[in-house]
């Protein structure tokens, strides 16, 4: 898919593909065809029963005929990047390096486009293997603001995504994530720092902190990735780029008045009704 060899740089080839330029130096180890099929499982069931941690999913998988142990469910919900999503207490400790931020939003009246971003990564599965998406979301409008797709869990796909929604939309007053080593890296925060965004993080495993782009994965895999057999890296990129513009420009949404996200982003009219 990338050619070294090519008069066009690395970086630009990975442009092109709409890939992180990190993913094109990663050697990933293989995949068997068994765990992939326990990972696309583990990801619909994730969907369908956010809260259910390793223990639970292993007894809805062993109900379903799969003979597999509690602990391989855990280590192949690491590698999908997820966890059971519900309140608990967070006992943590932040890596060397890695700050926390207090979640800032709890109370707060969200009422305008770029008052508040958030972001979030989702494992996407393909007919071969699986790839990670990330996107920047409005939360007042719900408009995907900017994506990336990437083959690893490294912190460059996510910058990447959060500069080119900066460049194009400007500056939110607070930038909301979850606690993942994607967005306490020293690298991420830096970019929203500069800028001197507020960042809010989510409590530990609290999917009420980031509800709406949870809603916007489920909107994405049942009205897309779960329809579809992507091939290919390019092919899954082409077919999330295709959502992308029908979720933000036709995709009417009850929770803003039947408005699009575009609409409700750039405070666009509703177009009046045609007659019968």
């Amino acid at each position: 898919m990338i050619d070294p060899t090519a008069k066009l740089s690395v970086s630009r080839q990975a442009g092109v593909l709409g890939i992180s330029r990190g993913s094109v130096y990663y050697r990933p180890r293989p995949v068997s065809d068994a765990d992939l099929k326990l990972m696309h499982r583990i990801d619909k069931l994730h969907m369908e029963f956010p809260f259910a941690g390793s223990r639970m999913l292993q007894g809805l998988l062993a109900q379903e005929g799969f003979k597999v142990g509690r602990l391989h469910v855990a280590t192949l919900m690491k590698r999908m990047g997820i966890e059971a999503l519900y309140r608990k207490p967070n006992t943590s400790k932040s890596a060397p390096g890695h700050k926390i931020y207090p979640y800032l939003l709890r109370k707060l009246p969200i009422t305008r486009p770029n008052q508040v971003w958030a972001m979030d990564i989702t494992y996407i599965p393909m007919v071969r293997g699986f790839i990670y998406l990330a996107a920047v979301l409005d939360w007042f409008t719900r408009r995907v603001l900017a994506w990336r797709i990437s083959i690893t869990l490294e912190a460059d796909f996510c910058i990447e995504a959060v500069e080119e929604a900066l460049a194009k939309h400007g500056t939110p007053e607070i930038f909301n994530t979850d606690q993942g080593s994607q967005f306490t890296s020293t690298d991420f925060i830096k970019v929203l720092a500069a800028r001197e965004i507020k960042l809010s993080m989510d409590g530990k495993g609290a999917w009420r902190d980031n509800v709406f782009v949870e809603r916007l994965w489920r909107t994405i895999k049942y009205e897309e990735v779960y329809l579809r057999a992507y091939a290919s890296v390019s092919e899954a990129r082409a077919g999330i780029g295709r959502y992308r513009t029908f979720y933000n420009g036709r995709r009417p949404h009850s929770s803003l008045d039947g408005k699009t996200p575009d609409q409700a982003y750039f405070n666009q009219p509703m177009p009046e009704a045609v007659a019968a």
